[in-house]
């Protein structure tokens, strides 16, 4: 199908977000985002050094092979990223998977798939407010650490408040930082290196030490791969980026495609180099820290003090505390997203759905992500195994969101695309400002095309989904039992609420005829 007049979902997200004003009345939000503004979030959310806190535990599971299990674990989160990408074309709506579920597979699911990863983009924000209070603490102990963590909720959530824009400029400083100390450890290890050479062999990061073991690598990237979650996070600023150089203009849907591929990209290298090096610097065999489970968190700052200094040690703990909390502001914009999102659909209580006039942000449903996460951080923080707790739960629902993204890629280029469905239903939006579909041209599809034409990709539409479901459901058997026990009454819970809605909806119609 040719498509004249700017591209069929590009027209149609233009006609659905109202243009590029911002108000209360209509709830649209604004496209100021630039590519560089949507890869800070996506890496701040991640964090450049994120491996930093599970180095000891991935390279005891992996027998050594730390590094190789990053570069797996890279390769595997690149379905999930090469999905959302097709998607965000398809619906570039704010929600995210949300959004897409609805597209590929119907209003149901995609409920499931917002309500799932809710409890991901409520808690991913906790835990990382909880570590910086803790790491806070630990350079100031006289002040509690869930005061440091309040502390940090609150400075974080005014960012987010003041403009999207203003929180992206912020926390492109800090990611700066962050970079530079993580520059500063490659250029203190490479010395290292050079000067005095390596513990171990060249190649052990990449083959395990005394032999490779394919169970134990595999093993270790089932928890590697939880590294990456917060990439996602940039599909939910699919509203609100601009296409043009100054972040204007047409092309928004494929801006925010590249930003999520560049950010898995750029992820991987810095989380291989880094694991290199620290691998080949670790004062103990792999074989030795599997026997000291309690010595596994601090790996990482223990290779740092032995191998250059005490400075560099304290220099990383700074710049993780620091950039923990700055993570949590994009993840908690990322919620704010969703849950505005879905209260515009109607499927939360609908005052979630105001767009501030003045900043252009959902402050309400910012302020609701806000509560939930300071009430679980705090909380966490006042009690000794919090962290341990909080920890253990985060992971299930952006799992089974991600799960669902890439059955909603097949639902949609195999069966609901080709009967010709608009991308959207009836107040979901995607309509141009005409009322037709796909906005000017009333076409369905854009660049994206094969509906309406020849069959879809197979191995775009149908061999990458599956081979990313497969990695979901590989890592969703690998979790702790208490994270699928929450994620599955988390689940049902929402089936419930679901269900009810359904009652509901199906009374009115009834009344109403």
């Amino acid at each position: 199908m040719p498509v004249t007049g700017g591209g069929g979902e590009e027209g149609a997200a233009d006609g659905a977000a109202g243009g590029g004003g911002g108000s209360a009345a209509t709830g649209a939000l604004r496209r100021t985002l630039t590519f560089r503004d949507l890869l800070v979030y996506g890496l701040l959310f991640i964090a450049p050094m994120a491996p930093v806190g599970i180095f000891g535990a991935l390279q005891a599971t992996s027998h050594g092979a730390v590094t190789l299990v990053y570069l797996v674990a890279t390769v595997a989160m690149a379905f999930t990223a090469f999905s959302y990408a097709q998607m965000v074309r398809v619906a570039p709506r704010a929600g995210s998977v949300y959004t897409y579920a609805r597209v590929g597979l119907g209003e149901g699911a995609g409920f499931v798939a917002g309500w799932m990863a809710m409890l991901d983009y409520l808690l991913i924000p906790a835990v990382a407010y909880l570590f910086s209070g803790i790491a806070l603490h630990a350079l100031v102990p006289s002040v509690h650490p869930w005061v440091w963590t309040a502390l940090a909720v609150a400075v974080t959530t005014l960012l987010n408040l003041s403009g999207v824009r203003t929180a992206a400029r912020a926390g492109f400083a800090v990611l700066a930082m962050e970079i530079v100390v993580l520059a500063v450890f490659v250029v203190s290890a490479v010395v290292e290196l050079i000067a005095h050479g390596a513990p171990r062999g060249w190649a052990e990061p990449l083959t395990g030490e005394g032999g490779f073991s394919a169970g134990a690598v595999l093993a270790a990237v089932s928890v590697a791969v939880l590294s990456y979650l917060g990439f996602d996070a940039i599909a939910s600023f699919a509203e609100e980026a601009g296409g043009g150089e100054d972040g204007r203009g047409p092309g928004g849907p494929d801006r925010v495609a590249r930003a999520v591929l560049s950010c898995l990209v750029v992820a991987g290298v810095l989380f291989a180099v880094q694991t290199y090096l620290a691998a080949l610097l670790m004062p103990v065999s792999a074989a030795e820290l599997a026997a000291r489970p309690a010595e596994q968190g601090a790996a990482f700052y223990a290779t740092a003090d032995s191998a250059v200094g005490r400075w560099l040690q304290d220099l990383v703990a700074v710049s993780k505390a620091v950039g923990a909390a700055f993570a949590a502001l994009a993840g908690q914009a990322a919620a704010g997203r969703l849950l505005f999102a879905m209260a515009r659909d109607r499927r939360l209580p609908g005052a979630m759905s105001k767009v501030d006039a003045g900043s252009g942000v959902p402050r309400r449903a910012l302020l609701g992500a806000a509560l939930v996460t300071l009430v679980a951080a705090v909380g966490a923080a006042r009690r000794d195994d919090g962290l341990a707790q909080l920890s253990s739960i985060v992971n299930v629902g952006a799992l089974t969101a991600f799960g669902l993204l890439h059955a909603s890629v097949i639902g949609w280029f195999w069966v609901r695309g080709r009967r010709g469905r608009p991308p959207l239903g009836r107040g979901g939006g995607l309509v141009g400002r005409t009322g037709e579909l796909g906005g000017r041209s009333g076409e369905l599809v854009g660049r994206t095309g094969e509906l309406g034409g020849g069959p879809p990709s197979v191995l775009r539409r149908a061999v990458v989904p599956l081979l990313g479901l497969a990695v979901v459901v590989a890592v969703v058997v690998e979790a702790s039992a208490t994270a699928q026990l929450v994620g599955g009454v988390w689940l049902v819970s929402g089936l419930v609420v679901l269900a009810v809605q359904h009652g509901g909806r199906a009374r009115a119609g009834g009344a109403r005829g």
